[in-house]
């Protein structure tokens, strides 16, 4: 009889082609998971938030083979940057990461990742699946102030990003999937499924997505995009199972969290004999003067073992805010403390959180 392992292996390999299908590396299987984004988000997406034109592409991954679709030409085609599509044939294809695909800062401007809705990406449970940083010096410095410059400008869209994993990372640490440092961010029409960071920690997180430091302050777009979505799914971490990030703006716009979580123990300051964490089970936003917004999203069944089951919003100097239109947040337990009359959601902030159109529940 098969084992339990091998028995799922199977299950995802007959699912959805997998490159480098030898008995190890990825055991989540994309396709039996949810579509990207919420259905019922119906919020207008601005111009600077609509995917990007890849009809015209720099580069493609792939001769129209599974075969031809490695780790080593997606982590080839990542570091020369431009416009990247792929070509893997007409099947879902699973790529299994031997190496983290890392962004040069002297490529682009503007980079653009378009799996066409038929790619997914993984960290096989082993790495952080994509980076971005413009001051680490390893990836080029190309300005004096790489903590405020306007590019590389990356766009990930119509892909999936499984089993990511940056456990034991240090600066940065976070972003099991995906951690971007400068220039500027955005994520159109994706998932991501069971990717982590480590269990501990006061300020560590985005299990998923992890960003810092965007041009002129600048939101992230995160738009039509799924975060678990369903059970067995979730992305975990100490904090911010789907995002975080410090001081910086998120816009989510029609996007779907669900058993996402937040699990270490302690928060922020760690209480004393506690190694710190647990709050934000969708997101985790820290920092000054930020903004997070929601439009068309739904939160539900995430959970933190301190603060803020769906959101953990702390603006430390009182001069961020917390906007919630036409969503919905429902059952997302904050085992350890919440702000009154907003279940799973923490928030210090310039004032309450702007709710329109919305349940909270």
């Amino acid at each position: 009889m098969a084992s339990p392992v091998n028995w799922l292996l199977s299950v995802v390999c007959a699912a959805a082609v997998l490159v480098g299908c030898d008995g190890g590396g990825s055991n989540t299987n994309p396709e039996a998971g949810p579509p990207a984004g919420n259905p019922d988000g119906k919020c207008d997406i601005p111009a600077e938030a609509q995917p990007a034109d890849t009809s015209n592409p720099t580069r493609v991954i792939g001769d129209g083979t599974t075969e031809s679709c490695t780790s080593q030409a997606v982590v080839d085609a990542v570091s020369k940057g431009g416009i990247i599509t792929f070509n893997c044939g007409s099947d879902p294809v699973v790529i299994e990461l031997e190496e983290t695909a890392k962004i040069r800062n002297d490529t682009g401007p503007e980079i653009v990742i378009d799996g066409g809705g038929k790619v997914t990406l993984s960290g096989k449970g082993e790495r952080r699946i994509l980076y971005q940083n413009t001051c680490d010096p390893d990836q080029v410095w190309t300005t004096d102030h790489c903590n405020d410059q306007d590019h590389p400008r990356l766009t990930v869209q119509n892909l999936t990003f499984i089993d990511g994993n940056a456990k034991g990372q240090t600066d940065p640490d976070g972003g099991g999937a995906i951690f971007v440092r400068g220039g500027r961010f955005k994520v159109f029409n994706s998932r991501f499924f069971n990717n982590v960071v480590d269990e501990t920690g006061p300020d560590v997180g985005g299990a998923a997505i992890r960003v810092f430091d965007q041009s002129n302050g600048d939101p992230v777009f995160i738009v039509q995009s799924t975060f678990g979505g369903e059970d067995g799914f979730g992305n975990s971490g100490s904090n911010g199972g789907g995002l975080s990030s410090i001081g910086v703006s998120y816009t989510v716009i029609n996007s779907l969290f669900a058993f996402n979580s937040a699990i270490g123990n302690g928060a922020n300051p760690a209480k004393e004999g506690t190694p710190g964490g647990g709050s934000g089970g969708g997101i985790y936003c820290d920092g000054n003067t930020f903004t997070l917004t929601l439009c068309g999203v739904k939160m539900t069944n995430n959970t933190a073992n301190e603060g803020g089951g769906a959101i953990f919003f702390v603006s430390n100097d009182q001069s961020g805010n917390l906007i919630i239109k036409d969503s919905v947040l429902s059952n997302n337990p904050s085992a350890g403390f919440e702000t009154n009359g907003y279940p799973g959601i923490f928030v210090i902030a310039a004032g309450p959180p702007q709710v329109e159109n919305s349940t909270i529940e």
